[in-house]
């Protein structure tokens, strides 16, 4: 049974980094995507970024260009480092993991019912 887990995160201030790391065992899939997404309170569900078994890349355009995911040497590692970080990226951040085919944030999105998710990690931006 595949399991996901998620953790690395924490409270800084505007303008600065988090490293969030995800570690997925028991994954089955020929192909499949890892990503990530947050939910901030009373907003929807929103994907951040996503990475498939194609090592093929995307983000969300509200992180584009301060949020690099990638992978671990152990590719069931997936990590999204986090910078210059905003008020509004304040959110629970849960590492998700859609198999069935490749593809990006917006697979991750209109798939997520599908997927199996990590217990969430906290993320705070103060000013």
């Amino acid at each position: 049974q595949m399991q996901v887990a998620d953790f690395g995160g924490g409270s800084v201030q505007v303008g600065g980094s988090l490293r969030l790391s995800c570690v997925v065992s028991g994954i089955t899939y020929d192909d499949y995507i890892i990503g990530w997404m947050r939910q901030a309170p009373e907003k929807d569900r929103a994907g951040v970024a996503a990475i498939d078994n194609y090592d093929a890349i995307t983000y969300a355009d509200a992180v584009q260009g301060r949020f690099t995911i990638s992978k671990g040497t152990d590719k069931n590692t997936v990590h999204l480092e986090m910078n210059n970080l905003k008020l509004e990226d304040t959110a629970m951040y849960y590492c998700v993991v859609l198999g069935g085919a490749p593809g990006g944030v917006k697979r991750l999105v209109d798939f997520d019912e599908y997927a199996s998710w990590g217990q969430g990690t906290q993320v705070t931006v103060s000013s």
